[in-house]
């Protein structure tokens, strides 16, 4: 008679359900693992045997016997050593060396040869799907219990070896159930804050205004003039995540094994920063079976990329798809995935090779280099900048004493004005799926951004006068709703939008 018990898999972002069955009958001896398993998964035959020994049991190769594992369903690829709990529990009650119940049941887990238990990835994930499927306990590894608990109402039971899950399931020592984790906001501690600054105010002023909706930006200057240290300060000014969009941060990385040792949940927004040699694929994902890139491991935060226009053409023309749909589709022969890209672009870049380009130094670029230079930044990827910054130098006296008078605001200053224009925004798009003025669509724009007689003059006059395309024209009025949310306006007026038109490029640099 077959036993089957249930485990997890991760499949993209999501969990799948995994019936792990198993069949002994009679023969010469044969371990068989069917249903699309990949080498990790077919090494587990000797995990399990070992596991086994070490309770003190007769392990599957012990015996005269045909030992079938089935992983259904079976045209569903199988990954990972998460199966090997779930195979040795099977086999010790196929072979009645154990006897408990299996139902609303998941088991998963890596065993070393001794029996002990390792962490694995993506804990969360197989937490929520076992949740929503209707199980009400899940086994773990020690070490992915808090993970695992931030989902309510599924019990949370982590062991350190096979044994003491056998010990609990047949009722001789208790594991206890993991308390769930609690959800504390970020306490904001960064290392760069934007009183460090000096000067820059209008770079500084047009990240303000990125962070309150959500925006892209790009700041343009010669080298050394603070562009990396304005990049960094800008994660300060963004208000914290919560409760919902910190699970979602923290199950992408945990997928991806980017969290970091002994983190449970991931508080502050993403601030990723690849450098320029960075391939495509690293970017948007990929792999015969997708795994997630670091677009998408920057959801819900910050995609930072320096030096932009020394990053290739293609990865650069990659971020189209992206900016625009707010998600990566990334097909393979054997699988498509979609993966979540609701990000803020921020770029730094030179304005030409040598850097010098509009500075008080020289530049030593020829023309066709410095043509060369910036058409790597085309026309659709200027369409999806929003804010354009010139970061230049400022005078050497002004990096030790402030001017007479003067104020440099501190991060949370900033930050309290951006967490209130964002508060304006979600009671505004209340109901909908949009949660900042960034992601709205022309339907939206005309229905919130309405503009007086005076101001569409304006805008279809610069329009001309800038060349702006469609796309480019609705960004304008959509920055000018951020603005004007900033100074808590409910209507969009002219001098909104003649800030919003001033962080246009007439030219690239």
């Amino acid at each position: 008679m077959a036993v089957k018990l249930h485990s997890a898999e991760v499949v993209g972002l999501e969990g799948k359900i995994i019936d792990v069955e198993i069949d002994l009958s009679r023969g010469l001896f044969s371990f068989a693992i069917v249903g699309l398993a990949d080498k990790a998964i077919a090494e587990s035959k000797e995990r399990v045997s070992a596991a086994i020994k070490s309770l003190g049991a007769k392990p599957p190769n012990q015996k005269n016997q045909r030992v079938t594992i089935s992983l259904a369903p079976a045209d569903l690829k199988k990954e990972g050593p998460a199966f090997d709990l779930p195979i040795a529990l099977s086999y010790l009650l196929a072979s009645k060396q154990a006897n408990f119940e299996t139902k609303n049941k998941i088991f998963l887990g890596e065993l070393a040869l001794d029996g002990a238990l390792r962490p694995i990835k993506g804990s969360l994930a197989l937490a929520e799907t076992a949740k929503k499927k209707g199980f009400s306990e899940i086994f773990l590894p020690a070490g992915n219990g808090a993970e695992a608990s931030l989902i309510e109402g599924i019990k949370v039971f982590e062991a350190a070896s096979l044994e003491e899950i056998l010990n609990h399931l047949e009722n001789k020592v208790l594991i206890k159930e993991f308390p769930p984790t609690k959800f504390i906001k970020s306490e904001f501690s960064f290392t760069t804050d934007f009183s460090d600054i000096r000067g820059q105010e209008s770079a500084k002023r047009g990240l303000e205004i990125a962070a309150a909706g959500s925006h892209n930006a790009l700041m343009i200057g010669p080298p050394g003039t603070g562009k990396t240290m304005l990049a960094r300060a800008f994660s300060t000014i963004l208000p914290p995540l919560s409760r919902d969009e910190a699970l979602e941060v923290t199950k992408i990385h945990s997928i991806s094994g980017a969290l970091k040792e002994n983190e449970t949940l991931i508080r502050e927004r993403p601030f990723r920063n690849p450098h320029h040699t960075s391939s495509y694929i690293s970017l948007v994902g990929g792999g015969s079976y997708p795994k997630p890139g670091e677009i998408t491991l920057a959801h819900r935060g910050v995609l930072f990329l320096d030096e932009f226009a020394e990053f290739e053409r293609r990865v650069i023309e990659v971020l189209r798809q992206p900016l625009e749909d707010k998600v990566v589709t990334v097909a393979r022969a054997k699988a498509t995935l979609t993966f979540p890209a609701q990000i803020m672009l921020i770029l730094a870049m030179n304005p030409c090779p040598c850097g010098n380009l509009g500075s008080n130094k020289t530049c030593i670029c020829p023309t066709s280099a410095i043509n060369r230079y910036q058409r790597k930044i085309s026309g659709p990827i200027v369409d999806r900048i929003d804010l354009w910054l010139g970061v230049y130098g400022i005078e050497h006296k002004k990096l030790e004493d402030d001017p007479p008078g003067t104020r440099r605001e501190k991060s949370d200053e900033i930050r309290k004005r951006v967490e209130y224009a964002r508060e304006t925004q979600k009671k505004r798009f209340a109901g909908s799926k949009i949660m900042t003025n960034s992601e709205m669509s022309v339907r939206d724009i005309k229905k919130y951004c309405v503009l007086d007689d005076e101001s569409k003059s304006i805008l279809q006059q610069a329009a001309a006068r800038l060349d702006l395309s469609p796309r480019s024209y609705h960004r304008v009025i959509k920055l000018a709703r951020t603005i004007a949310d900033l100074e808590n306006t409910k209507e969009i007026k002219k001098e909104h939008l003649l800030e919003a038109l001033q962080y246009r490029p007439k030219q690239l640099v």
